[in-house]
């Protein structure tokens, strides 16, 4: 089905995971979840260096602090979902879609730039995690599996509005969005090029 412009999916993605994705997943069920512990884990590293870059900044501290703590927390509930399965956390994999999104950054940029651009690329993924938490939610034939990921698609859900909302905190609301709108553009530009694995949670 061709999508047009005003057609918006989860948190205003503008294109949904390629529906073949929740189907490959559920063949793979250590490696997705091996991949989904990573994520929490590096979710957890990028916040913290968040917090360590921009300390003075109002709230960083305040509301940040507590998801490293939930992010770190979600790690160990995966971990916990491996074990109880009598599965073994793999290698860390490389995140193809999180190293593309990077790439979108602009290049000799002021720290506020920067700042701002690290706010929105961390709702980008939590938009994006929140959208595939929401394809397993609905299509896993696996009820525990299917509130396990309910559970995570609230929380990234959260922490998607929470980064805009401290973005919208340190700059003009204009300014926050014309960037994320820039951000959803870039997204949608390479998210239907990436290869479709049910290895990778991104």
């Amino acid at each position: 089905m061709k999508m047009t412009a005003e057609k918006k999916f989860t948190l205003g993605l503008k294109l949904p995971t390629d529906p073949r994705w929740a189907d490959i997943s559920t063949i793979s069920l250590q490696d997705i979840l091996t991949d989904h512990a990573f994520c929490e884990q590096k979710a957890t590293s990028n916040i913290i260096s968040l917090i360590q870059q921009y300390s003075e900044r109002e709230g960083i501290v305040e509301h940040l602090s507590p998801v490293v703590t939930e992010e770190w927390g979600h790690f160990r509930m995966v971990i916990a979902m491996l074990k109880k399965r009598g599965l073994e956390l793999g290698l860390q994999r490389q995140d193809e879609y999180v190293k593309k999104l990077v790439k979108g950054k602009k290049k000799g940029q002021s720290r506020d730039g920067y700042f701002l651009d690290q706010l929105l690329i961390c709702a980008m993924i939590e938009a994006r995690s929140c959208e595939r938490f929401k394809t397993l939610w609905q299509n896993l034939d696996d009820e525990e599996l299917q509130e396990f990921y309910y559970k995570f698609m609230v929380a990234e859900a959260s922490h998607y509005k929470l980064f805009l909302q401290l973005a919208k905190t340190h700059f003009p609301e204009d300014d926050v969005m014309e960037r994320w709108n820039y951000w959803l553009d870039y997204e949608a530009s390479f998210i239907g090029d990436l290869e479709v694995r049910g290895d990778r949670l991104h």
